[in-house]
């Protein structure tokens, strides 16, 4: 499995072009690109025909490691 960004550098592809063939927002295509996003389902499908590969040829975890952070909102507790 590669990562998006590995599949476009073996394809020749840029992520303006990847963006254009996908049909996906841009900021949401570089999001997935840099690993700070999971794709959707629905994405990981137009992303994979436009790389021209499998799903299952792509790796789409996260780089970035995902915090879990507690809000401390009126959702969490006291209301006022």
């Amino acid at each position: 499995m590669k990562t998006v960004l590995a599949w476009l550098e073996e394809r020749g592809m840029n992520l303006d072009q990847l963006v254009t063939t996908s049909g996906l927002d841009s900021k949401r295509v570089k999001a997935i690109a840099s690993g700070n996003y999971t794709a959707s389902p629905s994405d990981r499908k137009r992303l994979a025909a436009a790389l021209g590969v499998p799903i299952e040829e792509i790796a789409w975890d996260h780089s970035i490691a995902v915090q879990h952070l507690r809000g401390n909102g009126p959702q969490s507790g006291r209301s006022t």
